[in-house]
Formats: structure tokens, sequence, C-alpha cells
């Protein structure tokens, strides 16, 4: 598999130094990605760069993930108006186990194979370097004049931000060009990726390179994600979308990649999945023909969801996607635990009911009229009924004074009342 076509053709490459294509055709090459340990989980902004490492790998090279625990310290300055909050080092050991955990999943750092993945953290080599050294060592090699040069640099101190740009920050990109320096003598790393913003910091590392080592050292960025309405890509009404199901559910990652637009799909199913561009292809003429049967946005939701939780965990987000869009069963309804349950019914109108009541039973028109304002009245839910637009629990009430007790309850605490084919309601026993 030829690295940089795989990418081309996924729409993940920006820029490209040259050289980089025939290094890569040479050899098996060493490659990096650098990864903000600013949380104890990865959100779905990080997945670009994490697929270009799961490609590398998949291509026959050697991916190297680099945790910033020293630039992390500091805050890049690059697309950013304002420096970020600085970690402990136990902070940083403890984000480092859980981001490597996560990547595990895309990445084998466990096999013999001479291209196994490899976790590094910058902390380690930056923890005993001292400023002297490092500006003897380091500093002379590049001017402040090409400092200034680059982008990220210029729309910071260009900005409409007053509050300009700390040394701290201006010093980022000499901190991450060594980085790179350091694993090219280490690991004999040959190629740093990242995002469009980062090619001002990759490419002070392979100048960085070239005047201490005298060697040859290339770069690859991909593009900036965005969603085809030009909004920001990976962002909620409720934040990032997170990879630790702690900060989002499976069934929330679930239906945000089920839920992406039409546009949107074609591009991020090259991007955040492994599939082959004939399973693509195939899966784009079938959106064509049918857009209603949403199969590009099932399979991106399924491929992601899979990868980064599991297989139980899409079945289950599928199961409680049904609830309220297609044919499940009161099963499915008992199954799911609260956690989701919330989740799936969040916004749909509830009401508080006596569990005091309900353990002795009570009539479903006297529920659903009385205790419960589901109709406004009982001779509008004797006709609904009759026409069979009740539901309780997924299951069609037959009878609209049926007997309701507390063996209705899911999860000890919920009924479920629907009427006609969209208006739930949520009747929690108090």
């Amino acid at each position: 598999m030829n690295f940089v076509e795989e990418l081309r053709w996924r729409g993940m490459i920006h820029e490209i130094m040259p050289g980089t294509e025939e290094q890569l055709q040479k050899e098996i090459t060493s490659g990096y990605v650098g990864i903000d340990p600013t949380a104890d989980s990865l959100h779905i902004g990080h997945l670009v760069s994490v697929m270009m490492l799961k490609h590398l790998q998949r291509a026959g090279h050697r991916p190297i993930a680099l945790i910033g625990g020293a630039t992390g310290m500091i805050g890049d300055p690059s697309m950013k108006s304002q420096e970020r909050n600085l970690l402990d080092e136990p902070t940083l050991r403890h984000n480092q186990e859980a981001i490597k955990k996560q990547l595990s999943k895309f990445l084998d750092f466990d096999s013999d194979k001479p291209n196994k993945a490899v976790l590094v953290n910058n902390y380690d080599w930056m923890k005993d370097y001292t400023f002297l050294d490092f500006i003897r060592d380091i500093g002379k090699h590049i001017t402040v004049n090409y400092m200034m040069a680059k982008d990220s640099v210029k729309k910071r101190l260009n900005g409409e931000s007053s509050v300009g740009m700390s040394f701290t920050e201006f010093s980022y990109q000499l901190l991450q060009g060594y980085d790179y320096v350091h694993l090219y003598k280490e690991y004999d790393c040959r190629l740093q990726m990242g995002g469009s913003d980062q090619w001002g910091n990759i490419t002070t590392g392979t100048e960085l390179i070239r005047r201490t080592a005298g060697g040859e050292a290339y770069a690859l960025v991909c593009p900036l994600i965005t969603k085809a309405d030009g909004t920001k890509f990976g962002k909620t009404e409720s934040g990032n979308v997170w990879l630790d199901r702690r900060y989002t559910s499976p069934y929330k990652f679930y239906q945000f990649w089920v839920n992406v637009s039409d546009e949107d799909a074609e591009r991020y199913i090259k991007i955040f999945t492994a599939l082959s561009k004939e399973e693509i292809d195939i899966l784009v003429e079938e959106q064509k023909a049918a857009p209603h049967l949403r199969p590009l946005q099932k399979r991106l939701a399924k491929e992601i969801t899979v990868m980064v939780h599991s297989q139980e965990d899409y079945e289950t987000a599928v199961e409680a996607s049904n609830i309220l869009f297609g044919n499940a069963t009161a099963e499915a309804l008992k199954k799911l635990d609260e956690e989701t349950f919330l989740q799936v019914f969040e916004g749909v109108p509830t009401f508080d009911i006596s569990r005091d009541e309900l353990a002795g039973g009570i009539k479903a028109v006297d529920l659903l009229t009385e205790k419960a304002a589901v109709f406004p009245s009982k001779g509008e839910m004797r006709k609904t009924v009759q026409a069979g637009g009740v539901t309780v629990n997924k299951e069609k009430l037959s009878e609209f004074d049926q007997n309701i007790d507390s063996s209705y309850l899911i999860a000890d605490k919920y009924i479920i009342a629907q009427r006609g084919k969209k208006n739930y309601f949520v009747l929690v026993a108090k």
C-alpha cells in the first residue's frame, strides 16, 4: 500500500514536503504525530492525526505517538487566541496512560513486527534539559526572523487580541522542532504529520534536523476538518465529542456520526474509517440512489463506534436509536440502562407520578389524563386508543381502562407513553 496515495484519495493531504513520497517508498520509515495531553481522553478532533498513524502502520511503516507532556505545559500558539492552562506531572502521566489505552484501539503497540507502534512523551527528554543548554544547542540554529515569518506567530502578533504573545509561547516552535531532532536521532524518525495549522512548527523541525544533524526529514499535513456549512467539526451544543464513555456515551457518540449531513458523510467516511475505495464508492452510489436510507451515515457510524467502543456498544446504540425513530420492541426498551434511557428521551415532556398509587394499579385512562396530561380529555384518549394510536412502553394499548402497575416500570422508575407516531412522554415514578 502506497501511504501517500492512500491519504491522497481520502482527501487527507493539505501540504507535503518534496521527497516525502520517495522516502516512504524507499524503506520502512518512522513517522510521528504530536498529541496534546491536556485531558485524559482524546476527542474526535484528534482522530484525523490518529487515522494518519493508523494508515502509516497499515502501509508497513512505524507510527510514533508523541504525548506532548513538556509542550503541554506551555501551550501552542497555532490557531489559538490565548494561552492554555499548564499541567503538573501526575496529571500528565495519568492522561498519558488513558490516551495510550485509546490509541491501542487504532494502533498495534504489542506485536513483534518491526513497525509496531511506539508511544513517547517529550517531558522525558525535556525535564532535565537546562535552559542554558537548550538556547546554546538549539536556539542558535534558528533566527528570530525565521520564527517570526511563520503564520502561527504572525496571526497571533497581528491579531485583534490585546494579550499579545508570551516568550513561552514564542519558544514553542523551537521545542516542537527539538522533539523532531530527538526522534530523528533516537528512532531514525523521518516524517512528522499533523493538521495544516502545524505546518510552520513541523518545517522548523525539519530545518533544525538539517542544521544540527545534516539530515533530511519530511513533513505532511492534512486539511483542518470542518462541516459542510463551514462550522467547526467535532463540537456539539454540549461541547467536544469524546472517545471516553465517561464524557460521551456510546449512544451519543453513535448519534453524532449517524446525524452528519450527506455531504459530510461522503468526506468523513474516507477520513475516519479504513474502508477501501471500492467499498466507499459503492456506498456513495447507494446514497445517491436512496438518500433517505442514509447508507453512508449508517456505515460511518458503525465503523467508528465499533473501532472506538465495541460491536456490543454499537448494537446497543442502534437499538436505542430505533426506540425513537424505528420499530423497536418493548424488549429493547427494557434493556436500556438508565443513562442511555435518559439520553434517548432527552427533551421529551416529563410528568411525575405517585409510586404508591402505581403499586396498587391505576387505569390507563386515569394515568394519562389526570395523573399525567398526555391527553387533554378522557374522550380524546378513548378515540385514540380505538384508532390504535396509544402505546405504553412500546406496546399498543388495547383497552383505554387497562390496568397499569409497578411491573411496567423501566429501570424501576420510568414509563413511556406514546400518542400517535411522534409524541413521546416520560412518566417518572416518585
